[in-house]
């Protein structure tokens, strides 16, 4: 699967001499590391370090109920994506008639529930779209992690891989409009979150993943609500660092052990900022919108502290931008799938377009990029697959038994779909789950 991974980008560059080398080194370097990654899971919101990509070959391109693996009811409903630790995986459900929410844990090879645990919440300001349980958990080896709204107070929870809960942590105000749906992520020991909001308290937070303890807190203007989980920007050498985006600062790398700031480059967005930002080498990717579609864009050029080199806006886009579905940037091209079903492909170092098709739908689940195929699924439950390169092709089209809002996961073979009642498993699985 590495070589197949390394074989890939080297072959694309060989056809594309435009690829700047800089681009194709870290684009090396995140095929490495969704590589190690693949030996745990799908650990967060879309997956290694946000990028949406798996390299499984055994997920079909179309499918029936009889080719499910299985189909289970959940507890609640809920927006939030399943993410997965070897054969286990988590999301969270609510119940918003009895005020009851709920971490649920099932096994990933037959969909049976292993345990459930339940939590109370006073209810909050939601926008009629939005779930009190919209926040995809984060997992480790030993823990997953929650954040939660309870009124108008930011939680942040961390149950051990058999229900138990190790620590909690009650963060201060949070207030929005629309409600809450940012995602814990959590790197090197740190639970790292975003807490944008529209009250005079907004920070970002970098918690000890085993004891809950404050790492670091970075105050933070405050503006519109933002939905984003940070995306992962891995150099070629050099530290790790956390890109978040916002309303009031823009485009900002934190370094994820400290919480500084390495650089920022605001003044980018009016609107909220709900899509998650995503990389393309030394470039991010981030827009902010509002209704039914994305208005703002931003393409950063990531700014360099060492090399006193700062962040600048590298291009523009007008057209196909997202609100709610994060982009994919796939070897050297960016995708997006707009709220209202219009796919467009840009080469990423540039900007410029290769293709745009309607492909039908209205969507808030974010697509997926597996084997280099995307897979999206509109808000009535159709999956529709796309071949992720510069040539246009529909490859299929399946239904699901109900609606979904939330951005599928994929681990052991397997995709995996939450809609508004049930958890899905679609995929051939010679890769079977890991115990």
């Amino acid at each position: 699967m590495l070589m197949r991974s390394i074989r890939r980008l080297a072959d694309r560059a060989a056809f594309d001499a435009r690829i700047p080398g800089s681009v194709l080194a870290c684009l090396l370097v995140l095929a490495l590391f969704r590589e190690a990654q693949a030996q745990e899971g799908w650990t967060r919101f879309r997956g290694p370090d946000g990028t949406g990509i798996s390299d499984s070959q055994s997920i079909p391109v179309t499918f029936q109920e009889a080719d499910y693996r299985w189909n289970v009811p959940l507890p609640g409903s809920g927006h939030s994506s399943p993410v997965l630790w070897g054969r286990k995986l988590f999301l969270t459900c609510e119940i918003q008639e009895s005020h009851e929410r709920f971490v649920v844990c099932l096994d990933a090879g037959d969909g049976r529930i292993l345990w459930t645990f339940k939590d109370t919440y006073e209810p909050y300001r939601n926008h009629s779209f939005n779930s009190f349980a919209a926040s995809t958990p984060a997992v480790d080896a030993e823990r997953v992690y929650v954040s939660w709204i309870s009124g108008e107070t930011f939680i942040v929870l961390a149950l051990d891989h058999g229900g138990n809960q190790v620590w909690k942590r009650t963060m201060g105000d949070f207030q929005a409009m629309f409600g809450a749906g940012a995602s814990p992520i959590v790197l090197d020991g740190v639970v790292i979150m975003g807490n944008d909001h529209d009250g005079q308290t907004s920070f970002l937070i970098g918690l000890d993943a085993k004891t809950g303890e404050t790492r670091w807190k970075l105050p933070r203007k405050s503006g519109l609500a933002s939905y984003v989980t940070p995306a992962v920007y891995r150099p070629q050498s050099g530290p790790v660092e956390v890109i978040f985006s916002s309303t009031a600062h823009g485009v900002s790398g934190i370094d994820p052990r400290t919480g500084k700031v390495n650089w920022e480059l605001d003044g980018l967005f009016t609107l909220k900022n709900v899509a998650s930002p995503v990389v393309a080498g030394e470039l991010v990717f981030a827009s902010g919108g509002q209704g039914g579609g994305g208005v703002e864009s931003a393409v950063v050029r990531r700014g360099d502290g060492p090399s006193g080199r700062k962040p600048e806006r590298a291009y523009v886009i007008s057209s196909g931008l997202p609100y709610v579905p994060t982009p994919v940037v796939f070897a050297e091209h960016l995708y997006l799938w707009s709220d209202l079903g219009l796919v467009t492909c840009l080469e990423a170092a540039t900007g410029n377009q290769v293709w745009q098709q309607e492909i039908g739908g209205q969507y808030f689940s974010s697509p997926v990029c597996v084997d280099g195929r995307l897979y999206g699924v509109s808000k009535k439950g159709e999956v529709v697959v796309i071949q992720a390169s510069p040539q246009f092709q529909v490859l299929g089209r399946s239904q699901l038994p109900e609606g979904s809002y939330a951005t599928p996961a994929v681990a052991n073979g397997c995709i995996y779909f939450r809609t508004f009642g049930r958890l899905i498993s679609v995929g051939a699985s010679g890769e079977a789950p890991r115990s």
